[in-house]
């Protein structure tokens, strides 16, 4: 009978102690990284992953971009900022780094249409303009990792990259 109450009152303690006193911006770090954010990373990477697998030195030529464009970047795209923005954060120290992030993503999903539009209408422009939109997105994207980066070290919060 006294380890079935041991069994419930040592877990009971340990859940008040963790209530009291406790951080919660570490908690919601904690909750963001590690459940709110899974997700969300997934579906990023897979975009980001088909996109370079077609640009760049990976540049076959414009059907084949166009393809992955229209097919897997920007609808994974898309499904990752649904994900991002129904992110759950409860305190105003991670939603304003989380609010970066949203910043860059929508810059970059906005740049995707760019090159696809760029494209469709063979206009080099565009690709330039593309081009300045990616390297805004990743300025954003930076400055929400190093922003991210400082928080988790604030509150002691190891983010595994």
């Amino acid at each position: 009978m006294k380890k079935a109450l041991a069994a419930i009152v040592f877990p009971m303690i340990f859940l008040l102690a963790g209530c009291l006193g406790g951080d919660p911006v570490k908690d919601d770090l904690l909750n963001y990284v590690n459940k709110e954010m899974k997700q969300a990373v997934k579906l990023e990477a897979a975009a980001i992953s088909a996109y370079e697998g077609v640009a760049g030195a990976n540049y076959q030529d414009d059907q084949t971009m166009y393809d992955a464009l229209t097919k897997v970047v920007i609808p994974n795209y898309n499904e990752f900022i649904k994900e991002l923005d129904s992110v759950s954060i409860e305190t105003d120290e991670v939603k304003e780094i989380h609010e970066i992030f949203i910043t860059g993503a929508d810059i970059q999903f906005k740049a995707f249409g760019k090159v696809k539009q760029a494209l469709e209408d063979q206009d080099a422009a565009l690709i330039e303009e593309a081009n300045d939109m990616f390297a805004d997105a990743r300025k954003q994207i930076r400055d929400y990792k190093s922003k991210l980066d400082k928080l988790a070290k604030k509150h002691e919060v190891k983010i595994e990259k």
